[in-house]
């Protein structure tokens, strides 16, 4: 090995290799900078428990796992491929000699299907674990599971800057804890926090004020791709020094790409390197001893009640802003400065949320199962994965036929896992496979696989064009399509592996197979088959219930079926950013199994009819409809009660006289619930299926409720006995000394008799009513029919408030009675002319 300089994790080797040979299992906690990752591996090649086996190390990202393993190769004065190689997604390079392999995206987690004795293999690294990968969780747990069961002699080594020892030491069966105390050079941390700038502004202030402040070159966190393009684009309209170069780093460059941004600058410049965390963990950027922090990230997160994921981004927790200030002090002293305030740093969450918690777990669930795990429970895991999420991943594989109903998997769910590719495009290329388009749905897949390679032009949403441009060598991409580029050249590796791994014939040179790219996609997401909505403003509903959108001005807005391949998850309705059309003749024909043929039987508003039809549904969607010629007719009647429902109680045919018999009831059912029923508003709705249900009967449209009988539907609700009972407490008239037969007014809070005060004369009770308990409210009238008072106490009104009635009234009503006793005279309904 060639001569290195120390690092603080040489201290801790000799510790670190007595606690394999002897334990087996041994959680590493060493800072950022400490060098685990290059030292380690090298360093325990020799021991005797390895025996000339190899060593295979899980990295989080393929950058990293390149990087490393070239840094080990360079140590030792090798290529790589020699001693130390790496295996990541389309590149590979391990030779006959290789000892150490740097491996990650899901590559652990082949080998122990392939071979679950993993034979050949004497330690099993995880890097940078506190990442917490769904892929890391997986592995550790499959690899327990081996250690086991199978190969007691395994060694397991999980290793971390940040991460909590003691939940993964005691999943490993207590195992050793070794620690690298300090960084390998100390770093200076500086909040500055934003003023009313926005945040690409603030960071390119900070940018200059690190660049004017310090030596070296510049190392800078951003949440994603669209803020360093942003960020890149103010740095280049005012340079910061004819001196730097911006740099961008993200996992959608060209490999190329992001090997300018890692190595060395020429002698005299300086960089400033753009990057997402993708440069947090396990990477040494050259000339680095400066970090610029925004304190962000994008993550995405899968909501299991709508199947699809959003994106978000949120504040780094303190193990990540550690992570990334320790990229200042990997070879010399640094200075990181943080774009937050120290009590906002004291108030972000200790460590990330595993992925295992807010991810897709469909192709967690499918490995299992490959596994032959049914119940998760079975295996060993810090964080198990959640039912909801792990519930919905089983349906979906069930949908897909990767899973029977017991949950073991079928023979169509191996050969889908045995493909490098989520479940959905697994199970889509292998249909396309039987319907003789397998290159096209390789092309998709690939696709599919990686990013968006015209995100941010103006391409449309189309994924039609997608495939044009990826079967073309010279489509222009314009400014800023390196990226693009690097994106293609990996999705076509992507395809090309594929149709040679399942040995399919190229697609056609005329591209008429592109018109079935919509099929395809349905079988990938059949509830993501989308119907357009009526009204022409680009709305569509998803067999899986869900609303989407596409902008009016897209060309595939106007389409009757598309399938949506990536959309946001949204508030209300999802924003599509790719799909492609499909006919209804095709989901005819190709989902024969999933379309549903029932009758539908339901209101329909805007008609203010039942609509009784003959569907064919897909989903929530409805393919084709023929009219229902005899109807199920209590169906029928549960639809028109919806129908009055949806009306309200002001659509049944009611007269004042059953107006006022309600009153009349409601007004006892207030004074006494358990004796008489409740006739509101809200109880008559809740209850339309019990009361008015057997009155409908042969009723189809709202015009038809005029012929409803409703007197006989609403006496329904009362006995027999309290029918009579009725006229007895609440009368509908009183007689009052006049003789006349006066009305009682039922619809307010309490009985109202409205009455001419000369009709009253010689009454010393206020009537009463519902056997004497409730007095009436008595409206005394004028002459003129206008209340003068309103009194529930007459004697008190008599003895008192009638004599300035009497003045006020008997000037303007001459003809009219006005005694000075009113309880000595007549009662009368007549003038005096007329008495």
């Amino acid at each position: 090995m060639k001569d290195t300089p120390a690092l603080p994790i040489d201290a801790v080797l000799p510790q670190l290799r007595r606690a394999l040979a002897g334990d087996g299992n041994v959680v590493l906690q060493a800072p950022p900078g400490a060098g685990k990752t290059t030292r380690v591996p090298l360093a325990l090649l020799a021991e005797p428990w390895l025996a000339d086996r190899k060593i295979v190390m899980l990295e989080p990202r393929r950058l990293a796992a390149r990087a490393a393993a070239r840094y080990m190769a360079q140590a030792l004065g090798e290529a790589v491929g020699d001693t130390v190689g790496y295996r990541v997604r389309l590149d590979t390079r391990v030779g006959p000699r290789t000892r150490i392999e740097v491996v990650t995206e899901g590559v652990l987690t082949r080998l122990l299907q392939a071979d679950p004795e993993l034979t050949g293999v004497g330690l099993v690294i995880f890097d940078e674990f506190h990442e917490r990968s769904l892929q890391a969780d997986l592995g550790l747990a499959l690899c327990r599971e081996t250690q086991q069961a199978l190969r007691e002699d395994l060694r397991l080594l999980v290793m971390s800057a940040t991460m909590d020892a003691a939940p993964v030491a005691a999943l490993l069966g207590n195992a050793t804890v070794v620690a690298s105390e300090g960084r390998a050079w100390p770093v200076d941390i500086r909040y500055a926090p934003p003023g009313d700038d926005d945040i690409p502004a603030h960071t390119v202030q900070v940018i200059r004020r690190a660049l004017a402040e310090e030596a070296g070159s510049v190392l800078v966190f951003l949440p994603g791709v669209a803020e360093i393009n942003r960020v890149s684009r103010r740095l280049q309209e005012a340079p910061a020094g004819d001196d730097v170069d911006v740099t961008p780093l993200y996992g959608d460059l060209s490999a190329d790409q992001q090997e300018r941004a890692i190595l060395p600058t020429p002698a005299g410049r300086r960089k400033v390197v753009l990057a997402t965390n993708i440069a947090e963990t396990s990477l040494t950027i050259e000339g680095i001893r400066i970090v610029v922090d925004s304190g962000l990230a994008r993550v995405a997160r899968f909501e299991p009640r709508v199947a699809m994921t959003r994106l978000h981004t949120v504040a780094v927790s303190q193990a990540a802003a550690a992570q990334r200030c320790g990229r200042a002090g990997r070879l010399e002293p640094g200075v990181c400065y943080r774009l937050w305030s120290e009590s906002r740093q004291r108030a972000l969450a200790p460590f990330d949320i595993p992925e295992m918690l807010q991810a897709d777990l469909a192709p967690l669930a499918l490995e299992l199962a490959r596994w032959g795990v049914a119940d998760p429970a079975a295996l060993a895991w810090l964080d198990p994965p959640p039912s909801a999420a792990y519930g919905r991943a089983r349906d979906l594989l069930e949908e897909l036929g990767a899973l029977d109903g017991t949950g073991r998997i079928t023979a169509h769910g191996r050969r889908m896992a045995e493909l490098a590719m989520h479940p959905r495009l697994a199970h889509m290329v292998l249909i396309a496979q039987a319907l003789h388009r397998g290159a096209l749905g390789c092309e998709l897949a690939a696709l599919l696989s990686e990013r968006d390679p015209l995100s941010g032009r103006e391409r449309g949403a189309d994924l039609r064009a997608r495939l044009d441009i990826l079967r073309s060598s010279d489509t222009p991409l314009g400014d800023g399509g390196a990226a693009a580029r690097a994106i293609l050249r990996r999705v076509r590796k992507a395809a090309a592996q594929w149709q040679r791994q399942l040995k399919l014939a190229p697609p056609p040179d005329d591209g008429a197979d592109l018109a079935d790219a919509g099929l395809l996609l349905a079988f990938a997401y059949p509830d993501r088959i989308a119907q357009r909505r009526p009204g022409g403003d680009g709305r569509f509903l998803l067999a899986g219930g869900r609303g989407a959108w596409l902008p009016v001005s897209e060309p595939l807005a106007a389409s009757d079926y598309l399938v949506a391949a990536h959309l946001d998850a949204g508030a209300r309705e999802a924003r599509i950013f790719l799909a492609a059309p499909v006919r209804r003749e095709q989901l005819l024909a190709h989902f024969d199994e999933h379309i549903r043929d029932a009758a539908f039987i339901a209101w329909d508003s805007r008609e203010q009819a039942v609509a009784a039809r003959r569907e064919r549904r897909l989903g929530q969607l409805v393919l084709t409809a023929e009219r229902l010629e005899k109807p199920d007719p209590d169906r029928v009647a549960e639809a028109l009660i919806q129908g009055v429902r949806d009306l309200g109680l002001a659509a049944l045919p009611w007269t004042d006289t059953l107006r006022r018999w309600r009153q009349r009831v409601q007004f006892l059912h207030e004074l006494d619930e358990a004796q008489w029923p409740d006739l509101s508003d809200r109880a008559l709705l809740d209850g339309l299926d019990q009361w008015l249900a057997p009155f409908v009967g042969g009723m189809t449209r709202a015009g038809h409720l005029g012929r409803l009988d409703l007197a006989g539907a609403l006496q329904s609700l009362l006995p027999w006995d309290r029918r009579h009972a009725l006229d007895e407490l609440a009368p509908t008239h009183i007689t009052v000394p006049s003789g006349s037969r006066i009305p009682v007014d039922y619809s307010g809070e309490t009985p109202v008799l409205a009455v001419r005060l000369q009709e009253m004369f010689g009454a010393t009770e206020t009537p009463r009513v519902a056997s004497g308990r409730v007095p009436v409210l008595l409206h005394l009238l004028s002459p003129a029919g206008r209340p003068v008072q309103v009194t529930r106490d007459l004697a008190s009104f008599w003895a008192g408030a009638y004599q300035d009635v009497k003045k006020d009234l008997k000037g303007r009503y001459p003809k009219h009675h006005w005694p000075d006793d009113p309880l000595q005279a007549e009662p009368t309904r007549r003038t005096k002319r007329r008495s």
